[in-house]
């Protein structure tokens, strides 16, 4: 018994060894790529020749890159199967997925309506109550639209009194989108549906019909043609989509990439904003009250963000940052709108302010670090109190219409799921609404929040999360993700996908760098144009950080980011290809020169000017753009790219070229792959299967090339059983 025991031993560290040395094998594999062809191609800028012998895959029609398409998937998903523990990541993700999850009730008409979702439905469907019963109703099941569960729900909006609701829905991600009208209280489509609609709101007068805005459908392809002039039409109910009403933008002088609309709770103004660009809007207002009445210019220039608020008859109150970068709200009177008759309500502070109104009191959100204060105000501008909030996170939602006592809003951070509470607007205080009964413990992981200099000397906020006594050893995986752009600010929020990932043992850090709204408009404007680099800097400079001071190092290192944060991971990677382990651009803005020709992509030149500007503007982005910066016999990060085949906002081109140059020039190892999936488009709408199946490649994927052959011990005690 002895010897055979002995064996038996010797034969499983032999089995043990040999499959260890085979996943090491599989590692270090030279992935046979697909052979992508070359064609001829340049453009001149400034008599400067740049070759782009991959533009024939921005042919999204083309047979030849649907085959292309086909035999990357071919490649990565092959991969993607080797990994051992793929599917126990899948099966994780699934199980702490699997929780009930209710969005807080709004009020239209006699009914009270929420979404949810019973934990793993690929689409939240919503619901409704009557009045004091009870008893749930099924309103809208976006999983019935289609039967992959492809086609998703996106705006929902109700005729004044809550009779008549439409409601828009994407088909495979696009950004394009159908309106359904229908009667509320049957829930049967009352009219034709309107089609080709594309960054749009719906904006109610009355019960009588709607404003929307779309553009005229493009020659060529619908998924990567430009889209240059958004119009806004009044759709009255009862009519054919073809009589719409042309309001806004039919004109050269009318000219604009986008406009939206909307309409004051008491039915008495139209206000229109028009854009050249995601930054700065002119501002219009119309008095509906009067037939004949015109549009009179609150702004007739796109200088600053300027939004109403709310208005009180004829006095109006706007948000605004012209002259105040970290925004403020005055009033006016429509009758004489322009900033020099403006007052100032609530003033101007060191912290960025958010707007939202409700019962009656109008809720400034200030972000303090990228963390949530929120203050309540009545309308005389009387300070009522700073709210109590549950805890250091993001507040959302705080707003209603004025007729409601009661507002709802959800709390969370980085380790704290999603809680919605009600707010009472008299008395201040807050209860829990629903708390989400989620198979994980937030007692068990901490936030950190600290801040490090920059290139240039810049502070710089950055949150750490991970589960509470992991020893900073540098041998840590680490998930950097980023955005650095367009305004936007990353504050904290729980994801089911970054639990699972700290279960293993896993850091997460998102450092708020420039180009994000966290700090306002001169922090935006700090990350724009030329000074782009400053976001990239920023973000190296974070991973510095966190090697620096052995969260982690370079060998368990990966950078995220999605969008313009797949333009970062891009830029960050071909610029520091040391620093990090594992690259993960997602959705990425990759071919800085040619962005601009795409869909709505000129519409981004706020941010990143464009290569026609200047020769210096040019120069400038040349010299970051990722597919033009990945040069021969590096040893690039393994890179594992993410787009969707229907993503009509950052053309899936920009990650087929990315990958194709990355494949044909990296000579080290490192795998190169990219996941392409089917119908699907920037991430919007995505079911919740494929988001599953998504993160459990990434992770696996990340994890696998940093070196481990098998899960991480933290994680393999949570999937127990």
């Amino acid at each position: 018994m002895k010897n055979l025991i002995a064996t038996l031993t010797i034969l499983t560290l032999f089995s043990s060894c040999k499959n260890e040395q085979e996943l090491k094998k599989n590692k270090n594999q030279i992935v046979n790529y697909p052979i992508t062809k070359t064609i001829d191609t340049a453009d001149t800028y400034f008599d400067t020749e740049v070759k782009d012998p991959y533009r024939w895959l921005e042919d999204d029609r083309s047979p030849e890159t649907e085959t292309w398409v086909a035999e990357e998937n071919k490649i990565t998903f092959g991969y993607l199967e080797k990994i051992p523990y793929r599917n126990q990541i899948k099966d994780r993700l699934t199980t702490l997925w699997n929780y009930e999850k209710i969005g807080a009730p709004f009020k239209e008409g006699d009914y009270n309506y929420f979404y949810k979702n019973n934990g793993l439905q690929n689409q939240s469907v919503l619901y409704r109550t009557k009045g004091d019963d009870s008893t749930e109703e099924v309103f809208l099941d976006p999983n019935t639209f289609s039967t992959e569960g492809t086609t998703s729900l996106g705006g929902l909006s109700f005729s004044k009194d809550g009779s008549i609701a439409a409601y828009s829905i994407s088909e495979g991600g696009s950004d394009w989108r159908k309106i359904i009208i229908i009667n509320a209280e049957t829930k049967q489509v009352i009219e034709d549906t309107l089609v080709d609609v594309k960054f749009s709101g719906m904006s109610w007068k009355g019960n009588e019909g709607f404003y929307y805005s779309s553009y005229d459908k493009p020659k060529g392809s619908e998924l990567s043609a430009k889209t240059d002039q958004h119009k806004l039409y009044y759709h009255k109910i009862g009519t054919k989509q073809s009589s719409d009403k042309l309001i806004f933008g039919g004109t050269p002088l009318e000219k604009h990439r986008y406009i939206s609309a909307s309409v004051t709770e008491d039915d008495h103004y139209l206000l229109i904003y028009p854009r050249t660009s995601t930054s700065g809007n002119k501002l219009y207002i119309k008095d509906l009250t009067k037939s004949n009445s015109r549009f009179v210019a609150i702004l007739d220039h796109t200088d600053s963000d300027t939004h109403l608020v709310d208005n009180i008859g004829s006095t109006l109150f706007l948000s605004t940052n012209l002259n105040a970068p970290n925004i403020k709200i005055v009033t006016v009177d429509a009758s004489n709108p322009t900033p020099e008759h403006w007052v100032d309500f609530i003033r101007e502070t060191e912290n960025v302010l958010t707007p939202s109104t409700g019962g009656n009191f109008i809720f400034a959100h200030y972000m303090v670090n990228a963390v949530s204060q929120v203050k309540q105000y009545d309308y005389n501008g009387k300070l009522v109190r700073e709210i109590e909030l549950p805890g250091i996170g993001t507040v959302s939602g705080i707003s209603g219409k004025k007729e409601n006592e009661t507002l709802y809003y959800s709390f969370s951070n980085y380790t704290t799921p999603s809680t919605s509470y009600a707010f009472n607007t008299e008395s201040g205080a807050s209860t829990v609404y629903v708390k989400p009964k989620v198979d994980f413990d937030p007692n068990q992981y901490e936030s950190k929040q600290v801040f490090y200099k920059s290139k240039d000397g810049t502070k710089v906020p950055m949150i750490i999360s991970y589960k509470k006594g992991t020893a900073l050893n540098g041998k840590n995986p680490t998930i950097l993700y980023a955005y650095g752009g367009f305004n936007i600010s990353l504050t904290p929020s729980f994801s089911i996908a970054n639990a699972v990932w700290m279960e293993a043992g896993g850091i997460y850090a998102v450092p708020n760098i420039r180009g994000g709204g966290e700090y306002g408009k001169a922090w935006h404007d700090a990350g724009t144009k030329m000074q782009k680099q400053n976001v990239f800097d920023d973000f190296i400079a974070a991973g510095e950080y966190l090697i620096e001071n052995n969260y982690t190092s370079s060998k368990f290192l990966a950078i995220k980011g999605g969008s313009n944060g797949g333009l970062l991971v891009g830029a960050t990677m071909t610029q520091r290809p040391d620093l990090m382990q594992v690259a993960l651009p997602a959705v990425g803005v990759l071919d800085m020169l040619r962005y601009h020709t795409f869909t709505a992509g000129a519409g981004w030149a706020y941010d990143y000017g464009t290569a026609e500007d200047s020769k210096e503007m040019f120069e400038y982005l040349k010299a970051y753009s990722p597919i033009h910066n990945v040069k021969p016999g590096v040893k690039y990060p393994a890179t594992l790219i993410t787009t969707g085949d229907h993503d009509d906002r950052v053309v899936p081109a920009h990650s087929f070229k990315f990958a194709a140059e990355l494949q044909h020039n990296q000579k080290h190892g490192n795998p190169v792959l990219i996941r392409i999936e089917t119908d699907a488009g920037h991430g919007a709408g995505t079911p919740v299967s494929k988001t599953i199946e998504q993160y459990a490649d990434i992770f696996g994927f990340t994890l696998y090339n940093m070196g481990f052959n098998t899960l991480p011990e933290a994680h393999k005690e949570q999937t127990k059983g």
